[in-house]
């Protein structure tokens, strides 16, 4: 016996069509499984093999301070990435923002939010400069930022002026990577309930919000979602919403940087799907000579997403310095591999013209997911992690061939 659903279909027949619009959504929906399979797995051998509990509240806050700034240039890298080009130099322009930083507020006693300010323009003008040789000058990207990896790497050497290392770093700039929220309230046996009334809010109003939204394009056209697909995609997200608060509350409540992730998340996948620019984005991408005839303005777009990246890189080498204590000019080395390969597990397509904000940020979880678990639960020496991630990174390009080759 089958029972109706709210919009007058079975129960069967709703679990069929739930099915066909995953598979017809893999790319989207594809990765999130993937990382709560990864989470799943060490959280079993963990349990298995005697270690410590693998999903902690340590390892949650851990895991968003040890990422966060992966997650702020995976934001900006997307974009790159959806125009068609690449950007290897933000590894060095973290190093080189966070030195410059380190002079300004350490050395030379600038307040932080003016040595923040300079911080960003300059992060501006970089991305500026290498935007203007690949938009204007049709220089290759690969070519302009692999010059610019070097060139920044030898700038922050410059600019430690052959120090080792410069700190301490200011608390309040500290404060920004590793504080959290203050606790407002007591009780309900959390050592941070305020976390919890927030995260209770926001799965509240997140399911308000789904429900609004569906309800709008059903006036509109017919929607494609199933609803019981719908209703366990959104029951899915709010439950991982509390189950979240519930473990930072338990712990030491919400981390800053986290809200700072959470804001340029929330601006960019507005401005991605939203705004005009947005669309030009993914138009450049797709065809750009269809995109000029069409009149935008393809270099200009190209130009605006590199000046972005600089931006964005500069946000993330100062959330960097604040993370690690000091500049170094090892600071952000590598940085820029785990930033493109969370945008390809993501879902970005190699291709361009492909790619959404929440996307790049589950590749970057994927990835933050994979080096703790490699880590802690398995230990595993840095060999056979840097293995690991190679073949999920050829796995993720491989897939996205494929669904290129079969559309």
């Amino acid at each position: 016996m089958s029972i109706k659903t709210v919009d007058g279909t079975s129960s069967a027949d709703e679990g069929v069509a739930s099915m066909d619009y995953f598979k017809s959504h893999l790319r989207e929906y594809g990765m999130l499984v993937a990382l709560f399979a990864i989470v799943v797995f060490f959280a079993v051998y963990s349990a298995a093999t005697g270690r410590p509990t693998f999903v902690s509240a340590s390892n949650l806050t851990n895991l968003f301070l040890q990422n966060s700034y992966v997650i702020i240039m995976a934001i900006g890298m997307l974009l790159i990435i959806v125009t068609g080009h690449i950007d290897l130099s933000v590894g060095s322009v973290v190093g080189f923002v966070g030195a410059i930083g380190a002079v300004l507020m350490v050395l030379y006693g600038i307040p932080v939010p003016i040595a923040a300010a300079i911080c960003l323009a300059l992060g501006a003008l970089i991305g500026a400069v290498q935007g203007y040789f690949v938009a204007f000058l049709k220089i290759p990207s690969f070519i302009v930022t692999l010059a610019g990896m070097l060139v920044f790497r030898g700038l922050t050497f410059m600019a430690l002026g052959g120090s080792s290392s410069i700190s301490p770093i200011p608390p309040s700039l500290r404060n920004l990577s590793t504080g959290t929220i203050p606790n407002l309230v007591s009780g309900f046996g959390l050592a941070h309930a305020t976390t919890m009334i927030i995260a209770v809010i926001l799965a509240a109003a997140f399911a308000i919000f789904s429900f609004q939204s569906r309800a709008r394009k059903a006036r509109v056209r017919p929607v494609d979602e199933p609803y019981g697909f719908f209703l366990g995609r959104v029951g899915f997200a709010a439950l991982m919403i509390l189950g979240i608060g519930y473990l930072l509350a338990s712990n030491r409540g919400l981390p800053n940087v986290l809200i700072l992730m959470a804001v340029l998340i929330a601006i960019y996948a507005f401005v991605t799907t939203r705004t005009t620019i947005g669309r030009r984005v993914y138009a450049v991408g797709g065809n750009e000579k269809a995109a000029k005839l069409s009149g935008v303005k393809t270099e200009r777009i190209v130009f605006l997403a590199f000046v972005n990246m600089g931006v964005l890189a500069a946000i993330a080498g100062m959330v960097f310095f604040a993370r690690v204590g000091s500049a170094t000019a090892r600071n952000g080395t590598g940085l820029e591999l785990d930033v493109i390969a969370a945008c390809f597990i993501g879902g970005a397509s190699a291709y361009g013209g492909v790619g959404k904000v929440m996307g790049a940020v589950i590749g970057a979880f994927i990835m933050g997911v994979l080096n703790m678990g490699m880590q802690s639960a398995m230990q595993l020496s840095i060999d056979y992690q840097q293995l690991v991630k190679g073949m999920v990174l050829l796995a993720a390009v491989c897939f996205d061939v494929y669904n290129r080759n079969k559309a």
